[in-house]
This record gives C-alpha cells, sequence and structure tokens, in this order.
C-alpha cells in the first residue's frame, strides 16, 4: 500500500536523488516525474498523485505559480517545496505547501516531511494506492502555517502542531510543540479563518480540535480541557461550556 508521488525538478539529477531517497520509503512510490511546472500540471490532469515533491527555480512556469495552478485542480495533492533558496518560505505556504525543504535534501528532513503527508492524507480519507476520489482537506483557513517575527528571525509553525491560542491583554501566544510564540493574529481572527480547526473554550482561549482528549470538572468549580501532548489542561468558562461539549460530541 503506497502513496502516489510527482517529482517535478528541472534537474535530471536532483530527481534521481529524490527518487532514491524515496526508495528507503515503502509508503510512498514516485508515480511521476515532470522536468517543470506545464509538464508537471499536464501529468497531474491525465494521472493521480497524493503527493508533489516540488522544485522552485525552473525555466518557464516557476515552483509557486505551479503550487497554485495545482489548487485549481478538482483533486490537487499535497504539495511540498524541495528548493535551495529559502527566501520563498512564506509565499510557499500562502500556496498551501505543507513542508518547505532546503536542498540538498537531507534523509531526516525528508522523512519528516513524508510522516507529514501520511499523517495528513490518512486523517483525512485519502487511501494509499487507490483510486479513490477521497482528497486530502486542507484546513478551513488559507493557511497552513502560522508566522511570527522573533529575535531569532522568522519562525513558520504548522498549524497541526498548535494545541492552543491564549491572549493576555493585546498578545495572543500559540502553545505548539516546540514551545510558546507570539504571534500578531488576534484570537477573532483566527477563530474566523479556522473555524473547523479550532474551537473557543474561554473569552481567552482557543484549543485545537483534533488535540481534545477529555473534559474534566474540578473539585473547585469548573472545567477544564485536557489536549493530547499537553499535561496541563485548559480551563472552560460556564458561557463556553455547551459549545465544548457538543463539538466534543462531534469529534
Amino acid at each position: 500500500m503506497t502513496y502516489r508521488v510527482l517529482l517535478v525538478d528541472d534537474e535530471p539529477l536532483a530527481r534521481e536523488r529524490m527518487k532514491r531517497l524515496l526508495l528507503e520509503h515503502h509508503d510512498f512510490v514516485c508515480a511521476g516525474e515532470a522536468g517543470n511546472g506545464d509538464e508537471a500540471l499536464a501529468w497531474l490532469r491525465m494521472h493521480r498523485a497524493d503527493l508533489v515533491l516540488l522544485d522552485i527555480q525552473m525555466p518557464g512556469r516557476n515552483g509557486l505559480d505551479t503550487a497554485a495552478a495545482i489548487q485549481e485542480l478538482p483533486q490537487p495533492p499535497l504539495v511540498v517545496f524541495c528548493t535551495a533558496y529559502d527566501e520563498h518560505a512564506l509565499q510557499a505556504f500562502a500556496v498551501k505547501a505543507i513542508d518547505y525543504l532546503l536542498k540538498p535534501v537531507r534523509k531526516e528532513d525528508l522523512c519528516r516531511a513524508l510522516q507529514r503527508a501520511s499523517e495528513w492524507l490518512a486523517q483525512n480519507g485519502v487511501q494509499a494506492d487507490s483510486e479513490a476520489t477521497a482528497t486530502a482537506a486542507r484546513p478551513a483557513g488559507s493557511r497552513t502555517h502560522l508566522s511570527a517575527r522573533t529575535h531569532n528571525g522568522l519562525q513558520l509553525i504548522p498549524l497541526e502542531e498548535v494545541f492552543y491560542f491564549y491572549a493576555d491583554q493585546k498578545y495572543v501566544n500559540v502553545h505548539h510543540e516546540g514551545g510558546e510564540t507570539l504571534i500578531d493574529d488576534s484570537l477573532r481572527q483566527l477563530e474566523d479563518e479556522f473555524p473547523g480547526l479550532f474551537v473557543r473554550v474561554h473569552r481567552s482561549a482557543l484549543v485545537a480540535l483534533n488535540r481534545i482528549e477529555r473534559l474534566e470538572a474540578l473539585n473547585s468549580g469548573g472545567h477544564k480541557v485536557y489536549l493530547r501532548g499537553l499535561a496541563d489542561g485548559v480551563p472552560v468558562s460556564r458561557r463556553h461550556l455547551p459549545d465544548v461539549r457538543r463539538v466534543m460530541k462531534e469529534l
């Protein structure tokens, strides 16, 4: 059982190296190759792919334009960029790429990207090595990553790694697998953009729906919701308790 991958790179040697790396991952198989964006789109109109490993700098239609065109297809595959240039990261996630790998692609980086793709495909009903018409559903918002400017530069936080958001006065802190980061988005903006991914549990907090494990009543009164991968619970207000119970029944 395997997922189908399309390799898109204008350098034949780069495609050969990626094919060799893919051989170490038995749940992914190279189903096709293309040397530029137009060839890739032509191939995708004739064949099915679950994932596209896509270069950015190519003759003619570049990778960013190709990824945008891929999103217009009836059943768009996931996209992972493989490029020698790091300055296109924000643009890459704007066209819904799920990862951004720098050349030469390291085995561990490819492994991480394929694991992320596999989890996404499985969660959204895409069957490996199947002609099923189900496609990988994207988050309800247009972004797959949040961006934050830190003292170390620009930080990209995958939405799937977020536990919850907490607002403290005018700042919003995102708690994620990598730690805690301040972001510029407001809770209202996040709630409106990602209604299917996060639920408000308190006027100051949004939690990730797919992280919810249990709801507990506290001896001191009130409730907390506990999230997979996080030891401490997040307080649930009385006002939002009915909504939390409703969405948990629907999970």
